[in-house]
């Protein structure tokens, strides 16, 4: 006889032909030596039905027992222990998995619009993920360029010096012969040769481990971004019938507003930057198209982000004039409050609704906690904790 997908024999829909309940790929032979498992196996072959190949699901046990309480509470106990000692093991991993699954969902608007348009989710997927890629790759051919000619210039300057120092003749010369500046840091390169050299292995191992991490994320990006649909309906399978509509209505809410915050975050970024690269051209700061970008994306990391964004380019403006420096310093505080106060309310009372004072303590709870990724991934927690006490919490406690 033929042998169905998982084995069986096939049969009508009372269920299989000659089967007895028994697969003919786990422990044969089989015969009446099993006794009354033989007899189980008959009343299953006759459970089993096209639509249910391994039949329908039975009555709950009774919860109730006292046996089966103190089992479920010891194994609950044990169970919740021991995911926290794992999730604490794993929680680099677990970040990075967060991470990939908020900005999937912070991309998912685009490619639901893309779709509602005719388009099919993969080739949506596709075009999201080629712009993304052509974004990365405009913005490399940016920076790249003016930092190789930077880091160039940097060590020409540093050979310039180094030289000087050497010559005995020279300012440089006489002043490092004076404070004996050759033999202490010869004396203290042969004392530290093993703490210098792992601390150059060391520091290659974190950039070797960001670079690793960028393309986890990225990868699992792609592959979140495309399997939406169905991680949405498995989610919601866990979730008991009774309560599904509810959840799928919060759990919805909570997906569209975090993916609305990043967009929104985005286009904030994007703003800074354009002006950033305004300002930089009337005030004639070199490499004002980086630096630009530079800020673009250190907005991404709220409050703080464009913070440091704008010393930084303070810093830069001093290769100019510490008047052009300082006038640069006032110009981001002016934006700042502009941003604060104007912009970003405006944006984010249609993206998130969360309140200004939980933005600022959720970022920096989420910075003192997981540094930079922290703060990043602050605002939709938030933004979703929000929704839950809005919609859950609230109701509950106004009823009772």
């Amino acid at each position: 006889m033929a042998g169905g997908r998982d084995g069986r024999h096939s049969g009508d829909a009372s269920g299989p032909v000659g089967w007895s309940g028994h697969h003919r790929l786990v422990a044969q032979p089989h015969g009446s030596a099993e006794g009354v498992v033989a007899e189980a196996e008959a009343t299953a072959a006759a459970l089993v039905t096209p639509d249910h190949p391994l039949g329908t699901v039975g009555a709950p046990s009774d919860r109730r027992a006292p046996f089966t309480v103190g089992f479920r509470a010891a194994a609950g106990a044990l169970v919740a222990v021991g995911l926290a000692v794992l999730a604490w093991l794993a929680l680099e991993v677990l970040i990075l998995i967060g991470l990939a699954l908020v900005l999937a969902l912070g991309f998912e608007p685009v490619v639901s619009v893309l779709v509602g348009r005719g388009w099919r989710r993969g080739v949506a997927v596709c075009a999201v993920c080629l712009g993304l890629v052509v974004a990365a790759a405009g913005f490399l051919a940016i920076v790249i360029p003016p930092l190789v000619t930077q880091v160039g210039s940097l060590s020409n300057e540093t050979r310039l010096v180094l030289t000087e120092v050497q010559n005995q003749n020279s300012a440089w010369g006489r002043w490092a012969g004076q404070l004996h500046l050759q033999e202490r840091v010869t004396s203290y390169v042969e004392a530290n040769t093993g703490s210098i050299a792992d601390g150059l292995v060391g520091f290659g191992m974190q950039v070797f481990g960001a670079l690793s991490g960028a393309v986890i994320v990225l990868v699992l990006t792609v592959y979140f971004l495309a399997a939406l649909p169905s991680l949405r309906a498995g989610a919601y399978r866990l979730v008991p019938h009774s309560r599904r509509p509810r959840v799928i209505l919060v759990g919805d809410s909570i997906v569209a507003k975090v993916g609305a915050y990043l967009l929104a975050n985005l286009f904030t970024s994007v703003v800074i930057a354009v002006v950033t690269f305004i300002w930089l051209l009337v005030m004639k700061v070199p490499y004002a198209l980086a630096l630009a970008v530079l800020v673009g994306l250190l907005d991404l990391i709220p409050t703080i982000g464009s913070i440091i964004a704008g010393g930084l380019v303070a810093l830069a403006a001093l290769a100019v004039s510490w008047p052009v420096a300082v006038a640069t310093l006032g110009f981001y505080v002016v934006y700042k409050v502009f941003e604060d106060y104007l912009l970003w309310p405006r944006v984010a009372s249609r993206a998130v609704q969360v309140p200004a004072w939980l933005t600022i303590v959720a970022v920096l709870v989420g910075g003192a906690l997981l540094g930079v990724l922290g703060a990043f991934l602050a605002i939709p927690v938030a933004a979703a904790a929000l929704v839950v006490v809005r919609e859950v919490v609230h109701p509950r406690q106004d009823t009772r």
